[in-house]
């Protein structure tokens, strides 16, 4: 496939009619980049379902933020404009995930779970921000899988029966993978380039050119993620750490001993979050 014509039809993607209705009023206000906090506000208040999901999401283990959020002015307050757009993103298109990918969601929220361990393990200032990436960061395969359902069933077809990465899958049906169509539909939502970064180079966060460390850690919390088992990303491996990134990142065992085993305890506590989530 030719990438320039790909790109052009994942950049559209707000045409077509299979795309859920929140997503699509949202995708209008995310793409302005003059949107105020107050016009944010606006919307999700307006919706009452969007609301519920945001606020859940910020209260929720997965998410980590200490203290009860109560409002979704006091979100916006306490997170900033970049992360709750990220969290809007994450909780409009849940849907499409569960539907396309069974496990798509829930590995998604733990790569979220584990970023923010690791961000504060490596004293980060504002872990939220890259748990915001770590949720986004395979926003490229509903992008591809809305455009290109039948495509998509062959790569996944691929990856199961030819024993492969679902990135490597992507690569030989499509020529591009989701990492490239993630930062195409990223950078036209007007996103933070950093946050464009991690989505374009989390199979190789070294490439990155905004934030390195950033790329390093939601690299790792994705295959971190992998490794436990939690949700499925599209393929049964566990691919190997990038070196660059774990040389960037500087763990000791016993440091990583501690990021499984707390990931481990909130990923546990997370299980009746994503129950309750499903069920409401």
């Amino acid at each position: 496939m030719d990438p320039m014509l790909l790109k052009s039809q994942i950049e559209r993607i707000d045409t077509l009619p299979t795309i859920p209705g929140v997503l699509k009023k949202l995708l209008v206000v995310i793409e302005n980049p003059k949107i105020s906090l107050t016009e944010i506000g606006n919307f999700i208040s307006n919706d009452p379902v969007l609301t519920s999901r945001v606020l859940k999401m910020v209260n929720s283990p997965i998410y980590g933020f200490p203290g009860r959020i109560s409002s979704v002015q006091q979100a916006l307050i306490l997170l900033g404009l970049n992360v709750v757009r990220g969290l809007l993103l994450g909780v409009s298109v849940f849907e499409v995930m569960q539907k396309s990918m069974q496990g798509l969601w829930e590995h998604s929220l733990g790569c979220a779970v584990a970023a923010r361990i690791i961000a504060k393990k490596k004293n980060i200032p504002e872990p939220e921000e890259i748990s915001v990436s770590a949720l986004l960061h395979d926003i490229g395969k509903v992008v591809m899988i809305l455009r290109f359902k039948e495509e998509y069933d062959t790569v996944m077809k691929e990856a199961e029966t030819g024993d492969m990465l679902i990135i490597d899958a992507e690569r030989k049906v499509f020529g591009i993978t989701h990492a490239d169509s993630g930062a195409w539909i990223a950078k036209k939502w007007n996103f933070p380039l950093s946050l464009v970064g991690v989505i374009e180079y989390h199979h190789k966060p070294s490439f990155t050119k905004g934030a390195p460390l950033n790329a390093a850690i939601v690299h790792l919390a994705d295959i971190l993620t992998r490794a436990v088992g939690f949700g499925f990303a599209g393929d049964n491996y566990v691919p190997a750490v990038n070196p660059a990134a774990w040389e960037l990142l500087n763990f000791s065992a016993a440091e990583l001993r501690e990021i499984l085993d707390e990931m481990d305890s909130t990923l546990s506590e997370a299980d009746a979050f994503l129950i309750s989530d499903e069920s409401s």
